[in-house]
């Protein structure tokens, strides 16, 4: 495989257009310049071309649309796709409605390291600061500077985790802080590819969201050995605000059944390696 770039940044899509061009109005932006993007696009109207047509005539990166026909939630089909695609070694994930700041890139990029799941988190922005974003404030980057006004809506509950927008490039005070985390938020995660062959890549099985865009992939990554490291105060990202996403019932009941087995590769990923359950 001829590498186009260093890395590959897989942004999964469906429908939000506007905030779509933010995001990709915020790639633009990046202090870390060697990628490729590619949107995995679980079937959108066309106003999300609209926007990557856009955002092309902007851009100094490629960038690549996927898309398949909208027949329920198969962003796991889209994602599998996506790295078929990509044209690198090394894998960051983002969903359409998060927009990274400019040291996104080159936080993952710089701490990769070989076997090991880089876990970013995110900042859960209110309805007030998501609707108060604009192309301006993307372009000059001033929707990263915390003023009284996002504090004051993450001390009344209307954001959360508004901490975590602060970088701190230190990871001695990182760790003194008590900043690391574990778990993996399918929104903010890199890996190298070769990893995602080796367990299949993504469980195609799932049928909405919530465990099998992240979860899953941290466990069945887990049984290969490789360990998830925190970035947490790094790789910085806000998420738009939107209705809270209720986990089905039927992606819970998959996640155990995965949780119970000590098999890394699913069957209905990267590969077919049998027919798919009812």
């Amino acid at each position: 495989m001829g590498l186009i770039a260093q890395l590959s940044l897989i942004i999964a899509v469906y429908n939000k257009p506007e905030v779509l061009r933010l995001v990709l109005a915020a790639c633009t932006r990046q202090s870390f310049t060697d990628f490729e993007a590619i949107i995995a696009d679980d079937g959108s109207d066309t106003d999300v071309r609209d926007v990557i047509t856009w955002a092309r005539e902007r851009a100094s990166f490629p960038i690549v649309h996927l898309w398949q026909e909208d027949r329920g939630w198969r962003k796991n089909t889209m994602l599998n796709k996506a790295i078929r695609t990509s044209r690198t070694d090394y894998l960051v994930f983002i969903d359409g409605d998060c927009i990274p700041g400019r040291d996104f890139l080159y936080d993952h990029w710089n701490e990769r390291e070989e076997h090991r799941l880089l876990l970013g988190r995110r900042v859960e922005t209110s309805r007030r600061w998501s609707e108060a974003l604009t192309l301006d404030r993307i372009t000059s980057g001033e929707f990263e500077k915390l003023g009284w006004r996002e504090i004051r809506d993450g001390l009344a509950g209307q954001s959360l985790r508004v901490e975590d927008g602060l970088r701190l490039r230190n990871a001695l005070l990182r760790r003194l802080l008590l900043r690391n985390v574990t778990g993996i938020l399918g929104s903010n995660f890199s890996v190298e590819r070769k990893n995602l062959y080796a367990i299949n890549g993504f469980d195609e099985q799932y049928d909405g969201p919530g465990l099998g865009e992240d979860s899953d992939i941290q466990h069945r990554l887990s049984l290969i050995g490789v360990k998830g490291k925190s970035m947490r105060n790094l790789a910085i990202q806000y998420h738009v605000w939107h209705p809270l996403t209720q986990v089905s019932e039927r992606s819970r009941e998959r996640f155990k059944l995965v949780q119970s087995t000590s098999d890394p590769r699913c069957a209905q990923g990267l590969e077919k390696l049998q027919q798919a359950s009812a």
